[in-house]
């Protein structure tokens, strides 16, 4: 016989967006966050849990709930070229591009088509798994939520009047579903915080869960999503304090629940980890940016409020530090004269193309190539196999008696390699050095600040806080967590 629900651990993973260790502990050595300090003491801390590539939310975040890399969830980046529909599809890289994309199409992407379209569905989600044995989840405010259960968001009037969406949009989510002024779980404070980003903020997804545990509501497993952190990272660099200390606020806020913070960890497993870490910038506009238009001036490129032409030879789908860089005609505009071309910078220290089966991977800093594909001689940390021929300083990697150990950029075979086989086209990628960030027609920029989307390990490792368990993932990677968190859950839900 299964123990009583409000006897059993729930799981509660807190997803906060960029939680990294250099603010994080700029932040602890203030004294002036009492909550993550509260976590660490009491649980386990981890500094260098590997994200997925591209480093950008709905790629870490389809991870995170399928457990495979893009190469098998099938969301590219942020930005990224649809062959199939000739269309460039951005889910919120900056509203100027969004715009010109035209405002329905890329609302229709993001509330839609990302979860119920683009997201694989031969993969099933951490919550259509348990869903099917009959264990409830929630979700609130993530990007990504794939559920089983049909449901309506209900987009706010203004947004609906500006984009032309639909003002309900059926979807497939989880038992508990809240996503910002779209769909709340808490009647009573159903508009607050509602015009801040229509929801989609700290203040809305700590309500939230405040609203489930003072109800007893809690399911066996939430995922929440706290998304404030990454703008404050960005605009004030990798050390950032402000941005913890706000976010340490709404964990108080949710302790506050219990009769005591004791209390809260001896009822749940609490998890709190970052989705995607940041690279700082340079204070120096002229240095900092790569723009690719000016690269790569001698080729056509696809103007984005025009859409793509016959005439059009190249695509640029700029995802902040990394790029992916299509060709439409391989006669006139060939990847490997654009790898060229690309070598000649040396602020671009990732520069690969796929020929079939293998990639090979050169550098705007190192001399030489780097072939490698699945299956070969050589074994990394991750029990993962690889053939390995060229020049391995350009992804920093070290050999020793068939050992594969990486350095400054964290499982990069895999996670290079995956995303070769995310989406349909002939495509480049590109990752700059730290300090730097790929600009093109309306993409964001971050100077003297931080970003993301690289392969480096800056824009890669995540800090992770786990309590109320011994238990870890397999690897101290977001790929890892969805086994992970299903093995918790389905303890905990299956014990007698």
């Amino acid at each position: 016989m299964t123990l009583v629900h409000s006897q059993k651990k729930r799981v509660i993973l807190l997803m906060v967006d960029t939680l990294m260790d250099s603010s994080l502990q700029a932040a602890l050595n203030t004294g002036n966050v009492p909550a993550f300090q509260f976590f660490i003491e009491k649980g386990c801390y981890f500094p260098d849990v590997v994200s997925p590539f591209p480093t950008m939310s709905v790629t870490v975040d389809s991870t995170l709930l399928t457990g495979v890399y893009s190469d098998k969830h099938k969301v590219p980046g942020l930005v990224w070229y649809n062959q199939k529909e000739k269309r460039i599809v951005n889910y919120g890289s900056h509203v100027r591009e969004l715009i010109k994309l035209g405002l329905k199409q890329s609302m229709g992407d993001v509330f839609f088509n990302l979860n119920h379209i683009h997201l694989n569905k031969q993969h099933k989600t951490i919550h259509e798994i348990l869903h099917d044995e009959g264990i409830q989840t929630s979700s609130i405010n993530a990007l990504l939520y794939k559920g089983s259960n049909p449901n309506v968001l209900k987009t706010p009037f203004l947004l609906s009047m500006v984009t032309g969406m639909n003002k309900k949009i059926e979807v497939q989510s989880p038992d508990l579903h809240s996503y910002g002024a779209f769909r709340c779980l808490n009647p009573v404070k159903k508009y607050s915080f509602s015009w801040q980003k229509y929801g989609f903020n700290d203040k809305f997804s700590a309500n939230e869960v405040g609203y489930l545990i003072n109800q007893n509501k809690l399911p066996p497993l939430t995922i929440t999503y706290f998304p404030d952190l990454d703008q404050s990272v960005h605009k004030n660099g990798r050390t950032d304090i402000k941005g913890i200390q706000k976010v340490d606020k709404q964990l108080q806020k949710i302790l506050n629940q219990y009769p005591s913070w004791d209390e809260a960890l001896s009822n749940n497993i609490w998890i709190i980890s970052g989705d995607n870490g940041q690279a700082w910038i340079s204070s120096n506009k002229k240095d900092a940016l790569i723009d690719l238009r000016d690269l790569l001036n001698s080729y056509r490129i696809g103007v984005l409020k025009k859409g793509v032409t016959s005439q059009d030879e190249i695509i640029l789908c700029v995802n902040e530090r990394m790029s992916f860089i299509y060709t439409l005609d391989d006669q006139k505009a060939p990847l490997q004269e654009i790898a060229k071309v690309l070598q000649n910078d040396h602020r671009i220290d990732v520069i690969a193309i796929k020929n079939e089966k293998s990639v090979t991977v050169t550098s705007g800093i190192h001399e030489g190539h780097l072939h490698f594909h699945p299956e070969g001689e050589y074994a990394d940390e991750y029990e993962q196999s690889w053939f390995l021929e060229g020049n391995t300083e350009i992804l920093d990697l070290s050999l020793t008696n068939k050992t594969v150990k990486y350095g400054d950029y964290p499982d990069a075979l895999a996670r290079l390699y995956s995303s070769f086989f995310s989406h349909e086209g002939e495509y480049l990628i590109v990752s700059a050095k730290p300090g730097h960030e790929f600009i093109g027609e309306g993409s964001p920029t971050h100077i003297g600040g931080a970003s993301h989307g690289g392969l480096h390990k800056e824009d890669s490792f995540v800090s992770m806080i786990v309590c109320g368990t011994s238990s870890t993932p397999k690897h101290l990677r977001i790929i890892d967590f969805k086994d992970w968190l299903l093995s918790l859950v389905q303890e905990s839900y299956h014990s007698k």
